[in-house]
């Protein structure tokens, strides 16, 4: 009998360690890596005049401007949290930079791809971990900032066939700008170190894109992001 006790304890130690080292406690790093896709709002507002417009065969009306339409991308991703407390973390996403393809929408629709933007969207979040450390699903809310960031913008030959027809090419800009952030998610633990991660997050950002003709376009992103990854704790 006291064999059989000795047996049990022995397995009840093992297993309550087995949960300590697999605890997201104070003090623990997670570094993460997989895959992540940004989905941008759409359509734009309308391109400033000079731009096409719909006109009711009717009446005449004035109908919809020239608009652009941002396409998703997926780029390989990951990030890094610290647990501040057991339920405090912060955390820092990290990805590749994101190409985005830009069509036309509204008047122009069905013209085709008239650009495209790279992005690199730095994001910092301050998160709260439902459940104890030491659970095995651990849902998390986060709140933070994104810096989102916009380069290499390049117009198409339609962009500029459209906009400066016999000129120089017509090149874009688009201004880089901070945004909030909310997220949610939630980890599951694989073994001791080993975990799964997955979140989805939303960034209130509106963006401005400049032409060399002196055209603007204000586009209401507030991209929604998808993650999914696999991670390791120390």
């Amino acid at each position: 009998m006291m064999k059989h006790n000795k047996k049990w304890l022995a397995a009840a130690t093992l297993l309550c360690m087995g949960g300590m080292a697999s605890a997201q406690s104070a003090g623990t790093w997670m570094l993460r890596a997989g895959a992540t896709q940004v989905v941008p709002s759409n359509p734009s507002g309308d391109l400033s005049a000079p731009s096409f417009v719909t006109l009711d065969p009717a009446s005449g009306a004035r109908g919809g401007g020239s608009k652009t339409h941002t396409a998703s991308a997926t780029q390989l991703g990951g990030g890094i949290t610290y647990m501040y407390t057991d339920n405090l973390s912060v955390d820092v996403p990290l990805a590749l930079p994101f190409r985005h393809k830009l069509y036309g929408a509204g008047s122009i629709e069905g013209v085709g791809q008239i650009g495209e933007v790279q992005s690199l969207p730095v994001t910092v979040l301050l998160q709260y971990r439902f459940l104890e450390a030491s659970s095995r699903l651990r849902p998390y809310v986060g709140l933070g900032a994104t810096y989102a960031y916009f380069f290499n913008e390049q117009g198409s030959g339609t962009l500029t066939a459209m906009t400066n027809p016999g000129g120089t090419p017509t090149k874009v800009s688009v201004a880089s700008k901070f945004a909030p952030t909310a997220q949610i998610g939630a980890t599951l633990a694989i073994d001791a170190k080993w975990f799964a991660d997955v979140f989805y997050s939303k960034t209130k950002l509106t963006a401005t894109t400049s032409l060399s003709t002196g055209q603007k376009v204000d586009a209401a992103l507030d991209p929604t992001s998808y993650g999914v990854a696999v991670g390791y704790k120390f």
